[in-house]
């Protein structure tokens, strides 16, 4: 009798210690974002975007702050919402903030912890997501690949870390799939948003040849509209930035992964998890963007050929490959900076 006693009382323990996050019956969650930097950067803005569409569907209550930057300002902004706000969910940025995220979540088990990273999840509330649009990525390079004219493309990322290194990578094996003697022109920022320098490394691909241009970070696209080429976005659908520019790009929805979290949070089922599924195309974490017309002006075999691996993708049939090495022949700053 004692050991079934005992072992009821270490089942009840357990449920304690891994079941801590919850929320009100029936009322929406309650949920806050922080955001290292400006809602503009478009990997904030997609997470940013899927909050407000929770929000509208009457899932969620949100409030955010952007541009929190780094040096322990998020570890403040994390401590005071904790203490003052209780959300029952925190979604956020975490990598250069990383080790602040992961304190803070340790002193609040009760609140769901949410963060891109590129590390794993930490028992008992926190997890862990990160764009893994590598698939569409791969896509674009295809049509990258197939459509230029000087046998140089142009891509400009934030740093050479992982979670950049396999997008850009992904796009490379598209472009010189589609046409193996094209060069890839690499430059790296050093920055997660810094537009004026983004376009200025972009400018300086094209003066040495590139007549297409990927934008991993915000900025390049401008170049491109000021060039007068063509460039594909990143992130989310930015055809609007430049509609006679923008072609495609890939696109990270996610949505997949918040509704997910909401209705464990909601259930009281909630356990920290990498929630990477979530982010690729399998589970609509990851498309290709709309074509917005262009469809009609592309040749018709580069059309027929991305479309027919975008399914095979989403089948399982095709595997893009995850290359998360830095790129060969990038260009790299030497001072780094985390802001």
């Amino acid at each position: 009798m004692k050991k079934l006693h005992l072992l009821l009382i270490v089942l009840i323990l357990s449920f304690l210690l891994f079941s801590t996050v919850t929320a009100k019956q029936g009322e929406p969650v309650k949920v806050f974002a922080a955001f290292a930097t400006p809602i503009e950067e478009p990997w904030d803005g997609v997470i940013h975007a899927a909050l407000e569409k929770a929000q509208e569907d009457g899932l969620i209550t949100y409030e955010w702050q952007d541009d929190i930057g780094y040096s322990g300002n998020m570890e403040i902004v994390l401590r005071e919402v904790a203490e003052d706000s209780q959300p029952a969910v925190i979604f956020g940025d975490a990598f250069g903030n990383e080790e602040a995220a992961r304190r803070v979540a340790k002193d609040y088990p009760e609140i769901a912890f949410v963060f891109g990273s590129g590390g794993g999840p930490a028992e008992p509330n926190f997890s862990v997501f990160d764009n893994w649009i590598h698939e569409p990525a791969y896509l674009s390079g295809l049509i990258a690949g197939s459509l230029t004219e000087t046998g140089k493309v142009g891509v400009v990322g934030g740093y050479p870390v992982p979670e950049v290194n396999r997008i850009v990578n992904a796009f490379t094996e598209g472009v010189q799939e589609a046409n193996p003697e094209a060069e890839v022109l690499i430059s790296f920022l050093n920055s997660w948003f810094d537009p004026a320098a983004a376009k200025e490394a972009a400018l300086a691909q094209v003066d040495a040849g590139a007549d297409l241009l990927f934008a991993e970070r915000f900025g390049v696209i401008e170049a491109a509209q000021d060039r007068g080429l063509l460039a594909f976005g990143n992130m989310s659908d930015q055809n609007e930035l430049a509609p006679e520019t923008v072609i495609t790009g890939p696109v990270w929805n996610m949505t997949p992964t918040v509704e997910y979290i909401i209705n464990q949070v909601a259930g009281g089922t909630y356990t920290s998890q990498d929630l990477k599924d979530f982010s690729m195309v399998s589970k609509g974490g990851a498309t290709l963007a709309p074509f917005h017309g262009f469809e009609d002006t592309l040749p018709a075999e580069v059309v027929e050929l991305v479309q027919s691996r975008a399914q095979a993708i989403k089948d399982g049939l095709f595997r893009v490959n995850i290359n998360e090495g830095v790129p060969t022949g990038a260009v790299i700053p030497e001072a780094a900076s985390s802001s």
